[in-house]
């Protein structure tokens, strides 16, 4: 797997890192919407130490990653009840003399 070197920056702080080749967009997107996040919180908010702001990003960033993995199993769940569904109906039409002994 081949590494690359990149810098982002979040509040005018660089962070050099050596990642995955593949991960390369991924990284610059996640770091330029934590930069974007954090100066939204800093206007709203007033000036707060980047500490308080990069914390503040972690927590909403956490708090939609919940959400989205609670709708997503939900929707998983929703999903395995309704093939049940249909396979148990499939069943019941491919073999009707299987269920009617």
């Amino acid at each position: 797997m081949e590494k690359v070197s990149a810098t982002v920056n979040i509040l005018e702080r660089s962070y050099k890192l050596t990642i995955p080749a593949s991960d390369e967009k991924c990284l610059r997107d996640a770091a330029a919407l934590i930069d974007s996040q954090a100066r939204i919180f800093k206007k709203q908010y007033g000036h707060r130490d980047n500490q308080d702001l990069l914390a503040m990003v972690a927590l909403a960033q956490v708090t939609e990653l919940f959400k989205t993995q609670n709708s997503l199993q939900y929707k998983d769940n929703e999903l395995v009840k309704q093939l049940t569904e249909i396979d148990t109906l499939l069943d019941d039409n491919l073999h009707p003399t299987r269920n009617s002994l």
